[in-house]
């Protein structure tokens, strides 16, 4: 199994080291194992779990909100059909506030150009 320190991992994130030890510190991120030195090591699995994190950031998303996310991700594929139906609607729930959310960012993001346009037009009125 190809292993990697916290620095590649931050790196291949593109997030910092310190961002990752707090996700590991609240435990949405535990890494895979430890050196004998005891510095972090983690696995491709971690680096994914960690982008999911990563896009869930910008959506607003709590840590409480990511760590359950996390939770019914990792619980997929191992439930009787009762328990992957129970899953699965939660997702679906996720899947529809992720939805939302982008929707609303969406808005905000066209204020911001128009708001962009307004200086623009006042600045080209001006020598």
């Amino acid at each position: 199994m190809n292993t990697m320190h916290i620095g590649e991992l931050a790196e291949r994130a593109g997030m910092s080291l310190r961002t990752i030890r707090h996700y590991d510190e609240v435990g949405l991120l535990v890494p895979s194992g430890r050196t004998a030195g005891g510095f972090r090591v983690y696995t491709e699995g971690d680096l994914e779990r960690l982008l999911v994190i990563r896009r869930m950031k910008p959506l607003g998303f709590t840590l409480d909100e990511m760590a359950e996310l996390l939770r019914v991700v990792d619980a997929l594929g191992t439930s009787d059909a009762e328990g992957e139906a129970a899953l699965a609607a939660r997702l679906d729930e996720f899947l529809e506030d992720a939805r939302a959310r982008h929707a609303k960012l969406l808005e905000r993001a066209g204020m911001a150009e128009e708001f962009i346009g307004t200086l623009g037009s006042l600045r080209a009125s001006l020598p």
